[in-house]
């Protein structure tokens, strides 16, 4: 057994050997073939082009090609439409004699040559297909607005399928909202339906990608109908059906689900993954939240999704369990090819996954591997076949097929046994250019069997190429990170296997880097003037540079006037347009630099104050040279009209780091002296730069050398610390010391450690160029004490500051004991705990977590679980408080502690049996009947009942219009009613009730309502008809329901409903519904009709849902709507406008008819009437004329005429525009148009009313009805020659 596992080992090896170096066998070697090309498994071709199957291979001897169809042998030559590419397996099928479907089979290609047999994937030919729509009666449909609705396309079945869209008559796309979307298969969904969704051109449309056809359904006519709206409803799912449904998708591929919803208002859609989170860069939401997306699928993104619709009524929940299966796929990559020598040994491995586990074949030649010749030296093993001391002549192609229920892989890969000695492939004296300090790399591409070893030297091949600054990739190539000059040189790459020694010679020529020595600088310049930019480049001889000049990142504009030389730009006679940012880009084969300027053109008028960046520093001077410190002097430069803020200094340490130059210090800009403190073992050479409000200046001249001496360090590194990364370790790190700290050569790092225990002795270790150590095998958990002291050749840092450490943390071995919990209340409770030992902890302590459940509820009708919850608590405690308890419940909850790795293991569990408590309030209360002196309450349970409900108390008092409190009565119900009908109620009364419900604990918050008892039947139905036109004359509802949501034209953005208005003494009440979250609602109002800029005028609602408006005029209309307004950038929310007609005597709510002063009014018209008659009586028998005798005689009809408002005449009679004929129509033959009331009403009567008397003192209401002659007369004229008026309204009805 162990001498197999060897066998393995070394087997592997060799195999990951062969892969690491794997390389193209060259083509004048003998080789099996291989596919280099072919079709695609499911191949859709277009009909109306010839069929291309692709097939092309590549070998030693070049291989034959042949194909088989259906499984069996396609014989080319029979068929006269098809042919093959000369050197090629490639068919052509021409289409021009034969139909594309004829040809419509599974087709392979098989390439063989004398070394093996290669085939390629079955490949399933179809033709793509553009079916027509089928022919279908599309009858008109008609729905009321609010409904939802669904417009099915079921488009014709195509290859592949088509892409849906749907558009109007004019090739329009239809609009598409939250509220209006087209789902995954094509059918337009409507969550409900407005007047603007009717239209006679709702068009499926169905376009076929391949033959890029489309097709158009019949037009679809929708009519939305308003006299019905839908009322509004919680949303319920169109699509999927029922509470849950399931899908199966594949990896890799694009998991759509989709969940749409009905509902009044438009319901939002929301997704979340019960059993996990979301993959967020995976993940899309489309057609508005109702697709959820998942790109790239994979097995973790099984589980279940929910979706969820939700709007102000309610919300509904579905369920979609998703099944990841998984085509097979390669694990570790396709098998390679192996070229082996004779008697060496190899694996070629199949390695594939997928759900459900596929299973793997093997082929040799194409031919199934259990029927092929034996081979001693070939061992089949699942997935594997191994190789052992092959020999001469068995190369092949070996086949592997990974198959399961969802697709199939098949590989070729050869098995070539060569013998050939080795050669390099990389071209011979090939050069490599590389920029100084840039990584470097030089190839040594070779081939042989057995294997070639790769080694490399340079020049005088002295010692191989190999450890810092070099590095040999297993590939061949030798890579330097950071080329110097003196890299430069002629390499030599060997490759040598049994057979032979192969050389070759590579040359690495190391440039120096392009550098800008003089940058373009800030120019300003009068206009007409010439600006010149200069641009000084340094760069490697041997490279060919190229100048490049951007203006504002652009090309320079192509203009004579712009000059460019090879080390400047010049412009001449600068305009306004030459304002910008010049940029010189020096560009050579292998790097490049830049520099930029700005140009700014001034008016020449006026003389410019030229600010420029100031000259450099000059004469700089060392004095008072210490060994720790030095002084340093300049004289400033120009400073070009700008003060010198600061002075940076900057120095270059040639010893180290020749060429870099370091900020060293500032100094203020009136300061011309600064005293440097310098480091031991530094070659210090200094320069100044000067700044100013435009730009630092040029560097100074550099000043001469200060060399300081090597001493041993000032001082250790900081930061020590100790920590474990795992149970078993100590990391010691530290921030290690700069460059300016070394003080000398060779710095190290002496790392010391020791348990902290008495008499325990330091362990002391030494590294460099390091910034932490790992010390392993430590215990878990133990406190160390730590030392870090830096070193160099030139002795020790001070002594260091002691550390302190632990080494790594582990687990929590036990839980806490005695775990107990004490009830406080019904929804607190006090946990206690012992604590943990510390060396059980095994770490720092970081807290204790309570894991606790709700196992179930106590009480029949609240069963639900709750899930698991944490609570956390950091620190040491031993006892805390578990708040949110639900009364009336069991509760499960255990103990964890835990430190820096995680948690320990669990306590037992324990419960918690929580006391019964106040119950919520009751989850509805309605009234309904109301009548003159009673009404019926209906209520519900609570949701929370927080134990047994004993009972329920009723309170209820009367308000009056100054919403003062009448007295209470209180009344005791029995726990199994939920409804009750109030007698002996006062009439005409508003009243306020007060429901709780109550358990042994007491009784739980109330739920309120208000309703008011009606005066009498005729009010009833009065007040019915001001609910549904928005206008009651009650500040309250009789029978309080649920809020009316807004009008449908508003539902998805308006927030306001039930907005009503009523009259009192005190002014006009307006009250309304409102559910939106903004806080800043006010209520507006303006004149109806007014003219000119007049303003809305604000009164502030101050978080009530109703507000007096103390401001409005008697016997003027006013708009009056609401306001909600949220923050700065959102939209404003207005309610739909209210018409309130203030009465020019405020009146009571009282029944008019019963008041003393109408009575008396009324009697005093009868009698004035009486007096009229009998004086028109007396005139008729003497003879006389009277006016109203000549209206009867010319005017015979006896119903009334109205009198017209302008000039007091009699004209034909208007109604109000609710009784308007509909426009384009025309009045009845009679020429009179009915009124809905009687004429003799109490209206015509009453204050305000339209009768009105004549000069002489008849009453003309009773005489303004029109004859008949002469309404049969208007009504024929009506009829012949239509009014002006009906003309342009027949206009309209077409605009």
């Amino acid at each position: 057994m162990m001498e197999r596992s060897g066998m393995d080992a070394a087997l592997l090896g060799l195999f990951l050997a062969h892969l690491a170096t794997a390389l193209e066998v060259p083509l004048d070697l003998p080789q099996p073939p291989t596919i280099t090309h072919q079709s695609p498994k499911d191949y859709i071709i277009d009909p109306r082009e010839n069929i291309v199957i692709h097939c092309e291979a590549k070998g030693k001897p070049h291989p034959s090609f042949s194909w088989t169809r259906n499984g069996t042998h396609f014989d080319i030559d029979e068929d006269p439409n098809v042919s093959m590419k000369p050197n090629s397996g490639t068919l052509v099928v021409d289409i021009s004699r034969a139909k594309a479907e004829h040809y419509e089979f599974v087709y392979q290609c098989t390439a063989r040559n004398k070394h093996g047999t290669a085939v390629s994937n079955n490949i399933v030919v179809r033709q793509s297909r553009s079916p027509l729509w089928s022919k279908e009666k599309v009858d008109q449909i008609v729905i009321s607005e609010g409904r939802s609705l669904v417009l099915r396309c079921r488009p014709p079945a195509g290859l592949p399928p088509p892409i849906i869209f749907w558009m109007d008559n004019y090739f329009q796309r239809l609009p598409q909202s939250a509220r209006v979307s087209q789902s995954l298969n094509g059918d337009l969904y409507f969550s409900n339906v407005l007047q603007e969704d009717s239209r006679n051109d709702y068009i499926c449309y169905a376009r076929f990608p391949y033959t890029q056809t489309i097709q158009q359904k019949q037009p679809i006519i929708v009519k939305v109908l308003d006299h019905e709206p839908a009322d509004e409803r919680k949303p319920s799912f169109l699509t999927p059906s029922g509470p849950s449904s399931s899908m199966t998708v594949l990896r890799g591929q694009v998991l759509e689900m989709e969940c749409i919803a009905d509902g009044l208002p438009t319901p939002e859609i929301s997704w979340a993954k019960v059993s996990g989170d979301l993959p967020t860069k995976r993940t899309s939401f489309l057609h508005y939240e109702k697709t959820l997306r998942i790109a790239d699928v994979s097995e973790s993104d099984a589980g279940e999704y929910r979706c969820t619709a939700r709007n102000p009524l309610g919300s509904v929940h579905h369920t979609i369990r998703v099944t990841v299966k998984a085509a097979p796929y390669w694990i570790s990559g396709a098998p390679r090819n192996l070229v082996l020598a004779p008697g060496e040994s190899s694996v070629l491995t199949c390695r594939a996954s997928g759900t459900p586990k596929p299973s793997v074949s093997w082929a040799m030649n194409g031919i199934p591997i259990e029927n092929s010749p034996k081979d001693l030296s070939r061992t089949v093993e699942d997935d594997t076949i191994i190789f052992t001391d092959v020999q001469a002549g068995s190369s092949a192609v070996y086949q592997c097929n990974v198959s399961n229920d969802y697709g199939y892989l098949l590989s070729n890969a050869f098995v070539n046994v060569l013998s050939e000695p080795p050669r390099v492939l990389t071209p011979n004296n090939k050069v490599y250019q590389v920029i100084r300090n840039r990584q470097a790399s030089m190839d040594c591409a070779s081939f042989g069997s057995p294997l070639p070893k790769i080694t490399w030297f340079k020049d005088s091949r002295s010692s191989t190429l190999d450890g810092d600054p070099y590095v040999l990739h297993d590939n061949g190539t030798l890579e330097i990170r950071a080329a110097q000059a003196h890299n430069s040189g002629k390499y030599t790459c060997v490759a040598r296997n049994s057979l032979g020694i192969y050389e070759n010679h590579i040359y690495l020529e190391v440039k120096e880097p392009t550098r800008i020595l003089k940058q373009p600088e800030y120019k300003v310049v009068k206009l007409g003037r010439s600006a010149v930019f200069e641009c000084k480049v340094k760069h490697d001889p041997s490279l060919v540079p190229t100048m490049t000049w951007l203006k504002d990142d652009g090309e320079l504009p192509d203009d004579e006037r712009l000059i460019v030389d090879s080390d400047s730009l010049t412009i001449n006679d600068v305009g306004e347009s030459d304002a910008g940012v010049y940029t010189c880009i020096m560009n050579t084969t292998l790097d490049h630099d830049s520099a930029s300027a700005e140009l700014t053109v001034v008016e020449a008028t006026t003389p410019a104050v030229v600010y420029e960046r100031p000259d450099p520093p000059t004469d700089l001077e060392l004095t008072d040279l210490k060994k720790r410190s030095v002084q340093l002097t300049w004289i400033p430069g120009d400073e070009h009209n700008s003060p010198i803020h600061k002075f940076l200094i900057q120095y270059e340490d040639s010893l180290h780091h020749r060429g870099h130059w370091h900020n060293l210090t500032e100094v203020p800009g009136s300061r011309t002296t600064a005293h440097l403190k310098l480091s031991p073992y530094i070659h210090y050479t200094f320069r100044v730069l000067a700044l100013n409000a435009v730009d630092f200046s040029r560097p100074s001249f550099p000043s001469r050398t200060v060399e300081t001496e090597p001493a041993a360090p000032d001082e250790n590194p900081t930061g020590v610390q100790g920590f474990g990364t795992e149970h078993d370790n100590l990391v010691i790190s530290w921030k290690p010391l700069s460059g300016l700290q070394h003080n000398g050569p060779g710095l190290r790092y002496k790392v010391m450690w020791r348990q902290k225990v008495v008499d325990s002795d330091w362990t002391t270790v030494t590294v460099a160029n390091n910034s932490k150590f790992v010390v392993s095998g430590t215990p878990t958990f133990v406190p160390y004490e730590l030392k870090v002291q830096a070193v160099n050749d030139l002795g020790a840092g001070p002594e260091p500051a002691v550390a302190h450490g632990h080494s790594g943390e582990d687990l929590p071995v036990a839980a806490p004991g005695n775990v107990q919990a004490v009830l406080l209340n019904s929804t607190l409770a006090e946990l206690h705990w012992d604590p943990v030992p510390a060396k059980l902890i095994r770490g720092h302590l970081k807290g204790y977590k309570v894991y606790y459940w709700k196992e179930h509820s106590l009480h029949k009708h609240n069963p639900h679980l709750v899930k698991s919850q944490i609570l956390t608590f950091s620190g040491d405690h031993t006892h805390r408080r578990l708040p949110g308890l639900h009364p009336f419940s069991l509760y499960l909850f255990n103990v964890r502690v835990y430190n820096g790795k995680g948690e320990g293991p669990p306590s037992p569990n324990q419960q918690i049996v929580t006391p019964e408590g106040v119950p919520g309030a009751p989850s509805s209360l309605l009234v309904t009947n109301p009548n003159l002196d009673s009404l019926t309450l209906e209520w519900s349970p609570p949701h929370e009942r927080n134990g047994h409900i004993t009972g329920y108390t009723l309170r209820y008092q009367p308000v009056n219009n100054s919403n003062e409190l009448g007295p209470v009565e209180e009344l005791a119900l029995p726990a199994n009613e939920t409804s009750l009908t109030l007698l002996n109620l006062k009439y005409s009364t508003r009243y306020r009730f007060y429901l709780n419900a109550i358990t042994v604990r007491g009784a739980g918050p109330a739920i309120s309502q208000e309703a008011v008892t009606v005066m009498d039947e005729a009010l009833i139905s009065q007040h019915g008809a001001d609910v549904g036109a928005g206008n009651t004359q009650t500040p309250h509802a009789i029978a309080p329901s649920p809020p009316r949501r807004p009008p449908p034209k508003a539902r998805t953005v308006n927030p306001f409903g039930n907005v009503s208005s009523s009259f009192g003494e005190d002014g006009t009440l307006i009250s309304w519904d409102y559910w939106g979250p903004e806080q800043n609602v006010y209520v507006e109002y303006i004149v109806q009709n007014s003219e000119g800029e007049e303003e809305w005028q604000k009164e502030p609602v101050n978080g009530t849902q109703n507000v007096m408006l103390k401001g409005l005029k008697g016997g003027l209309s006013y708009r009056v709507r609401l306001v909600a307004k949220g923050h700065h950038d959102q939209p404003l929310h207005r309610s739909d406008e209210l018409l309130v007609s203030v009465p020019a005597v405020a009146s009571r709510q009282v029944d008019i008819a019963t008041q003393g002063w109408f009575i008396g009014l009324m009697c005093a018209i009868a009698l004035l009437i009486l007096i009229l008659l009998i004086i028109c009586f007396i005139q008729r028998n003497k003879g006389g004329k009277y006016p109203v005798k000549e209206k009867e005689d010319a005017h015979t009809d006896p119903e009334f005429q109205p009198m017209k408002d302008d000039d007091c005449t009699f004209g034909e009679y208007s109604d109000n525009e609710d009784h308007k004929p509909l426009k384009g129509s025309r009045t009845p033959s009679n020429g009179t148009v009915k009124r809905d009331d009687s004429d003799d009403s109490l209206v015509d009567y009453g204050e305000g009313g339209d009768g009105q008397f004549n000069e002489d003192g008849s009453f003309i209401g009773q005489y303004s009805g029109k004859s008949a002659s002469r309404g049969t007369a208007e009504g024929h004229e009506s009829s012949e020659a239509p009014s002006p008026i009906n003309t342009m309204n027949s206009l309209n009805s077409f605009v």
